[in-house]
């Protein structure tokens, strides 16, 4: 009932530096979600995967259940909260472990409602969407059987309303909470995010929840082959039981929906950088890059005027925060690359500051104001302040590139 698979296949876009993930299907031997080929050897091998695990999820979830419902309570009584929380229990407990134990394999579905909405977003291809979706109905089956072997009396694992539940009231029920479990999948497991390995944890108390809140009033199915199984093996269909069937399938296309509205509407940007240190990467190289050319005050220099975007003076380069230097597009150049930054914040027009005219600087032999670095050092014309070899002081690119009228190149 669980997924915890690779990410929907993403193209990063940037926009004002914030990283954009997509989904889609993806045409081709790779599937965007599960990462595994789609041919006939791995497509067994999710069936397998799939029928293994959703027989020991619902094999351990029925047990649970056939323990608190032994003796079978009788129609109309009132809830048994201890009951209730046994069986909550076991579901979530059983979901959580086989999730985690087979996400490496299949991706830990579990649940035909589930295989849909992965279908419905992109995750699946439609060949093996309908291969696990009979694997998961026979696993149900299969579940159900060895504990009506296994333990003793009738198998007391059906799903039936309860609590003066009518039919429509059992539907929306069912819609309701399976809307609630796959839309946690979804954003927990199906999306790739820093804390995808917990989504067990998440997607087990979610089960747990609902199962708390269901059991009483619709047997709290949520998926149609833990319905399904029981109902055989007990040859018992009430005249609802088509609610366990369009219920969950329909919180499903619910969810799938509001995740698609919400990928539409770029949720991303709302909340930048939860995954700075992973999938959201942060502002790029580029928009690091963009963003240097502020038009606020020039930045500090030695001997200049403190301006917006740096933290300190470094060194006397004026270096910001990502590493490159900043420009100074306020100031007003006396020709292209003559500038020379006085205390004051103006710029000096003479000889010993003539422009070398490709935007470099020309050096002075004494501190006197406007001197770019202000060091008493003799300086070989075009270079940065007490430098011999024409490079740029504390620079994360050794190499002076011949830069713009009214900035200082980026490096």
């Amino acid at each position: 009932m669980g997924v915890l698979s690779s990410a929907s296949r993403r193209s990063t876009q940037t926009d004002g530096g914030i990283s954009r993930r997509s989904t889609g299907r993806q045409s081709g031997a790779q599937l965007p979600m599960l990462n595994i080929a789609d041919n006939g050897r791995n497509n067994l091998v999710a069936v397998i995967g799939e029928f293994v695990g959703t027989f020991l999820f619902l094999f351990w979830s029925f047990a649970g259940t056939q323990i608190s419902n032994t003796p079978m309570p009788p129609p109309g009584s009132y809830p048994n909260t201890n009951n209730l929380l046994f069986a909550s229990l076991a579901f979530g407990f059983s979901l959580t472990v086989n999730v985690w134990a087979f996400y490496r394999v299949t991706g830990g579905l579990f649940n035909p409602s589930v295989t849909l909405a992965l279908f419905l977003v992109g995750g699946l291809p439609a060949v093996r969407s309908v291969l696990i979706v009979i694997a998961q109905i026979l696993g149900g089956l299969c579940a159900a059987a060895v504990v009506s072997a296994l333990f003793p009396g009738p198998l007391n694992v059906a799903t039936t309303l309860g609590g003066g539940t009518n039919t429509a009231q059992g539907l929306f029920i069912e819609m309701f909470l399976t809307a609630q479990l796959v839309f946690v999948i979804i954003m927990l497991a199906v999306v790739k995010h820093k804390s995808t390995f917990l989504a067990p944890i998440g997607i087990g108390l979610t089960f747990f929840l609902t199962e708390l809140c269901g059991i009483y009033f619709t047997g709290g199915s949520l998926n149609f082959a833990r319905s399904l199984g029981p109902a055989i093996v007990n040859r018992s269909f009430p005249h609802y039981f088509w609610i366990y069937f369009l219920g969950p399938l329909l919180g499903s296309a619910l969810a799938s929906g509001f995740y698609y509205l919400l990928n539409k509407m770029r949720y991303e940007t709302c909340n930048p950088g939860q995954d700075a240190d992973s999938i959201e990467a942060g502002p790029t190289k580029e928009a690091n890059l963009s963003s240097s050319f502020d038009t606020g005050v020039p930045d500090t220099y030695d001997g200049g005027v403190g301006g917006n975007g740096v933290t300190g003076n470094v060194n006397g380069t004026g270096r910001a925060i990502n590493g490159h230097q900043r420009n100074i597009s306020e100031a007003t150049a006396v020709s292209p690359g003559g500038y020379a930054d006085t205390t004051d914040g103006s710029h000096k027009n003479d000889a010993a500051f003539s422009p070398t005219g490709h935007g470099e600087y020309q050096s002075a032999t004494n501190t006197a104001a406007g001197q770019y670095g202000n060091t008493p050092v003799n300086q070989t014309p075009g270079t940065f302040n007490n430098q011999t070899t024409g490079n740029p002081r504390n620079s994360l690119n050794p190499v002076h590139e011949r830069g713009e009228s009214g900035h200082i190149n980026q490096f």
